[in-house]
């Protein structure tokens, strides 16, 4: 690829010879890295031209680095980078390191800190990738999204996404949204009452940035899911962990004071045990006694496989206290990176504005995309498709797991891609998935999801979304065997079927 004129600058007002600033900027570039051997420079006439400079003073400077072996000159084709400047560079012993800026003195860290760093970024290079939230490409409609791309590209539409919407939404995905999504958890919405979001991480952050004052406190579930931790940790707060039981949050545990409550209640994560009606009016009670606000994440709700799952929270919620979040990430695919928030129109006004300052509003393109996807039918026709996918990927595992003789920590859940485990006593999930790490094996172990990750030694996750129904077995039997041979070491390994 040739590289182009606007790579260059001169100044004219730096007393030195344009000439020898323009040998010096090529010689600093190659030697940088940024113009690499073999690429074409511009031609004479069209660097001149864009510098504003004699062609004379570029071709002197051209010829001076053809003469030191910088260039090369290629008749009736131009002047080139020099192929033999590799091996000059790689001879040349590095230039002593200029003093840096001190930046560990302008930054507090306290964002890096908060950040999770258990994750495996190249997990696709796994066999047996069961961590969770990622997406299996044979079950996203490729060609049903290619086309509503290319329908939000097309000239009648074109228009109006090469404008910026300043703080607005695409009225077409906020529509689909009230009419298509939100009835199917008993949720009744107005256009004032949702706001788009970069993805579900992207809403927690905006509601938390507007609800937690310097100096307030919030509940959360313990164990929880690790990126709100990151988020309100960073935010300062006060963190209040209320261990969760088999039926999820117990709203009678929730301190006294706290101005939100954070909780997943219909797939909680990670257990992901149901929260029951009766508990969930409970928790609505308390919201509006003690004046605290609830923020539900409902990131899953799609996959349920026992009967219809339970109404959320927003839809039994008649104070307006819930602040309800919702993901296109598992349904659609991970990489679409939008969400929405459904709340009270004074909230949302205050978190459109918010969300103005920081990114104005997701991509126009992506939004209408997927505002295609929704109205041509494609969204609930892969959502199906998954379903029925989960639903023999979670039959093939839960036989594989009792076969094995793994002890589910939550045996009554019934929805969600995931599985959460316990180990035996005596093993670590920390050691375990770092054994398994070398046998190809990827799993996530329980220390991030807790309040004191000591807690999470004796659990893990199983996620199947990523892996296909045929792989499974063998990588559950993987996770036996080294199961049983750490417990070998400790003596402690009792399996279900024999317990």
């Amino acid at each position: 690829m040739p590289i182009p004129p606007d790579a260059f600058f001169l100044d004219h007002a730096a007393g030195l010879p344009l000439q020898v600033q323009l040998r010096r900027q090529i010689i600093a570039s190659v030697t940088a890295g940024r113009f690499r051997p073999g690429e074409k420079l511009p031609s004479t006439r069209a660097l001149a031209l864009h510098l504003g400079v004699a062609r004379v003073t570029v071709a002197q400077a051209f010829a001076e680095l053809v003469s030191t072996d910088y260039l090369t000159s290629r008749d009736r084709s131009g002047h080139y980078i020099s192929d033999s400047i590799e091996r000059r560079l790689e001879a040349e012993p590095p230039a002593p390191d200029a003093p840096r800026f001190d930046w560990d003195s302008q930054l507090e860290g306290r964002f890096g800190r908060a950040q999770r760093r258990d994750r495996e970024r190249d997990w696709r290079r796994f066999a047996y990738p069961f961590v969770y939230g990622q997406a299996d490409p044979a079950l996203v409609d490729h060609a049903a999204w290619r086309d509503c791309a290319m329908r939000a590209l097309g000239r009648r539409e074109f228009d109006s996404l090469t404008g910026d919407l300043y703080d607005a939404d695409d009225p077409e995905l906020v529509d689909h949204i009230a009419r298509q999504i939100l009835p199917r958890r008993g949720i009744s919405a107005g256009r004032d009452e949702i706001l788009l979001t970069m993805g579900a991480q992207n809403a927690l952050w905006l509601v938390a940035q507007l609800l937690l004052r310097p100096g307030a406190s919030c509940a959360v579930e313990d164990p929880s899911y690790p990126g709100q931790r990151e988020i309100l940790t960073a935010s300062r707060a006060r963190i209040l962990p209320v261990p969760v039981d088999a039926r999820g949050l117990p709203p009678h545990a929730i301190p006294p004071g706290v101005s939100a409550v954070f909780t997943t209640a219909s797939h909680q994560c990670p257990t992901n045990s149901t929260m029951p009606l009766a508990r969930r009016k409970e928790l609505l009670a308390r919201a509006q006694a003690q004046g605290f606000a609830v923020v539900e994440d409902d990131y899953e709700f799609e996959m349920s496989f026992a009967g219809a799952p339970s109404p959320a929270l927003k839809a039994i919620d008649r104070a307006g206290a819930v602040i309800y979040i919702g993901s296109f990430s598992k349904s659609v695919f991970p990489g679409v990176r939008l969400g929405y928030v459904v709340a009270d129109p004074r909230f949302i006004a205050e978190a459109r504005a918010l969300r103005g300052m920081v990114l104005r509003h997701p991509p126009g393109h992506m939004q209408r995309t997927l505002a295609h996807f929704l109205s041509l039918g494609h969204y609930d026709a892969q959502a199906n498709r998954m379903r029925r996918a989960y639903a023999q990927r979670r039959e093939v595992m839960l036989a594989a797991i009792a076969h094995e003789g793994l002890r589910l920590a939550s045996p009554e859940a019934t929805g969600g891609s995931s599985f959460w485990l316990a180990t035996p006593e005596g093993v670590d999930s920390a050691e375990l998935a770092a054994l398994l790490k070398t046998r190809d094996v990827l799993i996530e172990p329980g220390a991030a999801f807790f309040a004191a990750p000591s807690q999470g030694g004796s659990f893990f996750r199983l996620a199947y979304s990523s892996v296909p129904a045929d792989r499974i077995a063998a990588g559950i039997g993987r996770i036996g065997a080294a199961m049983r041979e750490l417990s070998a070491h400790s003596g402690a390994f009792v399996s279900i079927s024999s317990a």
